[in-house]
């Protein structure tokens, strides 16, 4: 009996930030806890006192919560700044997560790949579409922050 391989679309995702690309990059990585929503896009919610990103290949992203509490979200296994991060996302895992900053002028196209599906449970596979959603949301307030600063 052989097995037939699943194929699974990546979700991707582009915006555009009116910042140079050091800039998004540095905010996107180092300034994640002034921007991602913790209340509907983490484990804690309301429990989360801050989210870290450990800016260096095999560092992590996590979230720490009031009562101490480290839960991971990520491994970082590609660190190329100002340009790319891979990460391994520990939520839906084996996917990975790869964001790439391209400059365009003064401005920065910020573009996320989240792949990987095919080598996740039925069960998993079937969060794909809420993924698909999040990440709007998750760039969303990224997006803002840029904006505002």
């Amino acid at each position: 009996m052989t097995m037939q391989a699943v194929s699974v679309e990546a979700i991707r995702r582009t915006i555009t930030v009116e910042r140079p690309v050091e800039a998004a990059f540095r905010l996107f990585t180092e300034g994640i806890d002034t921007w991602w929503p913790v209340g509907t896009h983490s484990y804690g919610g309301d429990d989360v006192e801050r989210t870290v990103f450990e800016t260096r290949s095999g560092g992590r992203l996590y979230e720490v919560q009031k009562d101490g509490l480290e839960r991971d979200w990520a491994e970082v296994v590609a660190w190329e700044p100002p340009d790319r991060i891979v990460l391994a996302w520990k939520i839906c895992s084996p996917t990975e997560v790869e964001v790439r900053f391209v400059a365009q002028g003064n401005d920065t196209r910020v573009e996320l790949e989240h792949r990987g599906w095919e080598n996740v449970s039925e069960e998993r596979r079937a969060q794909r579409e809420s993924y698909a959603g999040g990440w709007v949301q998750v760039l969303g307030t990224y997006e803002s922050a840029a904006t505002a600063a």
